[in-house]
């Protein structure tokens, strides 16, 4: 069933990711996209996946960035749906976390990882962005982040009413806890559909990954959930978001901030 205009069709791609090689990944999901058979209007792909989270950016060649981002209007293209992810891409000498939000007709938008993981020492490897970014598509406004920023309300924070906050991410499993708990809490205080993809596997460093990729409604409620392998596949309504805010409107009494870079 397509999009009705109220509402979209979202399919998470919860996967192992091959280390440090783009052109496996892109081959791997481009079989996973023909797995599925339905129409969708967003596919949402875990951060960095097409390498995993390599703090060795030097070891991926300049151009798979530039690379990645052609597969993903050719497959966004194909598939007549929304692709969303993010890949290490080289710019100017510096290199970033930069997710594309690439629409049907090739078009697309970027959005840097602001809060690189100091844990991991993503700081001392990638270049952190300074400006968030929201899409307009198909009559939902989507503000699309990047795994640690999860973890900082004031960013996630909604100020331009948007609908739906999109997290894709390499969030491991000595810290999953966080990831259910924080995912659900950016719901209720931003009255949206919380949206999180993660990947699943173990990387070449050792990190564990169970998935937990998650929908949570603008109350909090968990809508979808999954350990495993395997495309998701969620309906979200405009409708709801609506609803539940002209009920409770408890937007209109938050705090108003400028942020200060």
């Amino acid at each position: 069933m397509e999009s009705t205009g109220d509402s979209l069709k979202i399919a998470m791609v919860q996967s192992l990711l091959h280390w440090e090689n783009p052109g496996a990944n892109r081959q791997m999901f481009s079989n996973k996209f023909e797995q599925i058979a339905e129409d969708v209007d967003i596919i949402v792909l875990p951060e960095m996946f097409s390498t995993g989270f390599t703090m060795s950016p030097d070891n991926i060649e300049k151009e798979e960035g530039e690379i990645t981002l052609r597969w993903m209007q050719e497959m966004a293209t194909l598939k007549n749906t929304a692709i969303v992810g993010s890949v290490v891409f080289e710019e100017n000498g510096s290199h970033y976390n930069r997710l594309f939000f690439v629409k049907p007709e090739g078009e697309y938008l970027t959005y840097d990882k602001r809060h690189t993981f100091t844990l991991a020492g993503e700081n001392e490897k990638y270049s952190a962005g300074t400006e968030r970014l929201v899409v307009e598509y198909k009559g939902f406004l989507i503000c699309p982040l990047i795994c640690y920023d999860l973890r900082f309300p004031v960013w996630s924070r909604n100020t331009e009413n948007f609908d739906i906050l999109l997290y894709t991410a390499n969030w491991p499993a000595k810290r999953i806890a966080a990831w259910d708990g924080l995912l659900k809490a950016r719901a209720i205080e931003n009255m949206v559909y919380c949206i999180g993809v993660n990947r699943i596997g173990t990387d070449a460093v050792g990190h564990h990954y169970p998935g937990h990729s998650s929908v949570y409604n603008p109350l909090g409620e968990l809508k979808s959930f999954s350990e495993k392998e395997e495309i998701i596949i969620v309906k979200v309504d405009k409708s709801e978001v609506d609803q539940i805010r002209n009920n409770l409107r408890f937007l209109d009494d938050r705090d108003q901030f400028t942020l200060l870079n």
